[in-house]
């Protein structure tokens, strides 16, 4: 039986009154209903109610027809509604709450805008933030799908069938008409369909950019935790301009071992994201790590992520590399972020449906570690992981939510993070404790056994743990260090880059200078012997710069054989290993050159050319269509390959 009557109705309602259709204001908060509990026969009897709240229930839709022709305020915090397009039936809705519905991403905060124009007020701020993207938006989808209709119309054979020929026009710029940043894609298909199945009814004739929203429409919906990660590119998240003869240049092609040419790259964004206080005039903030989304929306496989996230300073930003957009930013003043890293949870709702999640983890200065939900857009956890700072931290790449931190207190911890539970809050409980000589800089789950062993570079080398889980002890000391080059005073020196190449060959950086050493994994660790100290077995050498400054992170791009480097003057190292894989394992006298070195393009900013920075991470997505590198001028550099 429903929880709702009547007389409950008329028991909530104002003012107090014996008729449902005198009833102005309705709340219906906390009553644990579902979806299926509002029925449209009861609640259309309310002609005149303007004002309903729904937050704090169970709901995951609401119906499409509640009959509520006047309505102008709607609540519906802290619910787990998925779909905001049925809220097209209040057209005169003038404020609306939509906080704490954790599947909601800035797609239905775009709907939201574009559906309901008379919108003033979301979750009680003014609603006019996102009106002009959605407009920019809609213009330019309209033009493409018209541009599109007529180059599809020229194709056309005379004897193919017209009903035929609309579904497969529908169809067909669903999948090829595209525009704006892939995190927006989901709204920019649903505005597509629109857009193209009303050109087909008209016959072609209909200009679609009439259904833009007449009035600013609703901001984004944010989530009801204590802190807030803000949507869309701000005025003072600042695009840096290029000087005009690197700008538009491209680096120039360079010959290999083995033939090869390296990739052509060019400069695309300067973004200056992090500033403390937003002031343009920060060039000073240190920029530390930086990691793609992974590309795990559902019927998307085999793509890859153009969103990154990047931390430094008090921030946290998530951009789009083909826009230059900040998409969503969190801010923690009084912390620093050294480290951030992704994973994908799958959650399953109270009526058994299951949801994806993208989860970013970011972690710094204060030791602790905050769990941001990006896409719904607010920190659902935070986990008090260390006493003194995290220096990085990372997931394990087969359990969604192990986490891997590690601090200056020379600790390594594996957390489990769980899942969120009903008020979508973590509850992460500790698994093991890893003790180290020295601080860990780096970590790396092997490859090849990521739930046994982890690698880690450290201040005094190159350490080996053993974290299986079903062992009996919690805290656990160094299963294995290993050494560069036997005997010699930099045999166990700092090793501040280590990523794997592919599932056996490591790259690691810091035992020797000007160098990146390639060595095997399975090679090393099959010899070990039961020793604690290990002489790696080493396959090759890559030359890098002389400098005698640390803490430049190398990054690997696995699927296309690259290894990536940063260094003091604003250049990015690339290196196509593939061809020295499949060389003899003797290591040449000499180590071998990059492939490309890409030199810094000499963004202006401030009405100056930036000529010289430090670059303290590369990054490329899994495509190695985009590359982002961060520096220590708080400069976001964002280059395409073409």
């Amino acid at each position: 039986m429903s929880p709702l009557t009547s007389q409950l109705l008329m028991q909530r309602g104002r003012p107090k009154t014996d008729r449902l259709g005198k009833i102005r204001s309705l709340d219906l908060s906390g009553l644990k209903l579902l979806s299926e509990h509002l029925d449209p026969n009861l609640l259309g009897r309310l002609k005149h109610l303007q004002e309903l709240d729904l937050s704090n229930n169970q709901l995951e839709a609401l119906p499409a027809n509640l009959g509520l022709p006047h309505l102008r305020v709607l609540r519906c915090a802290n619910n787990q509604l998925g779909d905001v397009t049925t809220l097209c039936q209040f057209p005169l809705l003038e404020e609306l709450s939509l906080e704490g519905n954790p599947f909601l991403t800035v797609n239905d905060n775009l709907k939201v805008s574009f559906l309901l124009p008379n919108l003033r007020k979301v979750n009680g701020k003014d609603a006019s933030s996102t009106c002009s993207q959605v407009q920019s938006l809609n213009r330019e989808l309209s033009n493409r799908v018209t541009a599109y209709w007529e180059k599809f119309m020229a194709a056309l054979g005379p004897e193919q069938e017209a009903e035929k020929v609309q579904t497969d026009f529908v169809n067909s710029a669903i999948r090829d008409v595209h525009y704006g940043p892939e995190s927006l894609r989901e709204f920019t298909q649903w505005r597509v369909r629109m857009i193209s199945e009303e050109l087909v009814a008209s016959g072609g004739t209909k200009a679609c950019e009439t259904d833009a929203p007449k009035k600013p429409p609703g901001a984004a919906a944010a989530g009801r935790p204590r802190a807030r990660l803000a949507a869309l590119k701000r005025p003072h998240d600042v695009l840096l301009g290029a000087s005009p003869t690197k700008r538009t240049s491209t680096t120039p092609s360079t010959k290999v071992e083995g033939g090869q040419c390296a990739p052509q790259l060019e400069p695309l964004h300067f973004l200056q994201c992090h500033s403390r206080n937003n002031s343009p005039q920060d060039l000073e903030t240190q920029l530390w790590a930086c990691a793609f989304e992974p590309a795990c929306e559902e019927g998307h496989e085999g793509t890859t992520s153009q969103t990154v996230a990047t931390c430094g300073g008090e921030a946290v930003c998530v951009i789009d590399c083909q826009t230059g957009i900040v998409l969503h930013k969190y801010k923690s003043p009084g912390e620093e972020f050294f480290s951030v890293a992704w994973t994908t949870l799958t959650v399953v709702t109270q009526a058994g449906h299951k949801k994806r999640w993208s989860v970013l983890a970011a972690a710094g200065l204060r030791g602790m570690v905050r769990l941001l939900h990006v896409r719904a857009g607010f920190c659902c956890g935070v986990v008090r992981a260390h006493k003194k700072a995290i220096a990085t931290l990372c997931f394990s790449p087969t359990r969604e939510t192990h986490l891997f931190t590690a601090s200056y207190d020379k600790r390594i911890i594996l957390w489990d993070i769980g899942v969120p539970n009903q008020d979508y809050e973590f509850q992460a409980s500790q698994l093991l404790t890893l003790d180290s000589a020295s601080i860990p800089l780096r970590l790396c789950p092997v490859a090849s056994c990521p739930d046994v062993y982890l690698l880690a570079g450290c201040e005094g080398g190159c350490c080996c743990w053993d974290v299986r889980l079903d062992q009996p002890q919690k805290r656990r000391a160094c299963e294995a260090e290993f050494t560069f080059s036997e005997g010699s005073e930099t045999a166990r020196c700092r090793v501040d880059g280590l990523a794997f190449v592919n599932e056996d060959i490591v790259a690691s950086k810091g035992s020797s200078p000007g160098t990146i050493c390639l060595w095997s994994w399975k090679q090393t660790w099959g010899a070990r012997g039961g020793q604690s100290v290990v002489s790696v077995v080493i396959l090759a050498h890559l030359q890098w710069s002389p400098t005698e400054l640390a803490y430049f992170s190398l990054s690997t791009c696995p699927e296309q054989g690259l290894v990536l480097c940063g260094d003091e003057e604003g250049s990015v190292w690339i290196y196509d290993v593939q061809h020295i894989l499949k060389q003899p394992l003797l290591p040449p006298a000499t180590p071998h050159a990059p492939t490309q070195i890409l030199r810094w393009p000499q963004p202006r900013a401030l009405g100056q050319l930036v000529t010289k920075t430090m670059v303290n991470t590369v990054v490329a997505n899994a495509a190695f269509t985009y590359l982002t590198a961060l520096t220590d001028s708080n400069i976001v550099a964002i280059w395409k390959r073409p």
